[in-house]
């Protein structure tokens, strides 16, 4: 098992047994009590998701080609979603 420390805070944990990363997701429901602390959220979760797009790449290429081709296509489609949170941001610091 490896363990580090992400740029964004928590710790990864990663096993070959055990598909976990090592921290948790367990706010049910993100909340805000303020348009500050929503767009503060939603530039963390923007952050959290790009990060794990590059580990998610960082393991396609420790894996057998016909697998890293559909990891890729993935990572693919998380950067459709990313994107469309960058612009969801965009439009929050425009008001």
């Amino acid at each position: 098992m490896s363990i580090y420390e992400d740029t964004h805070g928590h710790s990864h944990a990663y096993s070959q047994d055990e598909p976990s990363h090592g921290h948790s997701h367990a706010r049910k429901a993100a909340q805000a009590a303020s348009p500050e602390e929503l767009l503060a959220l939603l530039e963390y979760m923007l952050s959290h998701n790009e990060h794990h797009t590059e580990e998610l790449h960082a393991l396609a290429h420790e894996m057998p080609e016909n697998a890293a081709h559909l990891l890729h296509e993935a990572i693919s489609e998380y950067g459709q979603g990313n994107a469309k949170l960058v612009r969801a941001v965009k439009l929050l610091k425009e008001g």
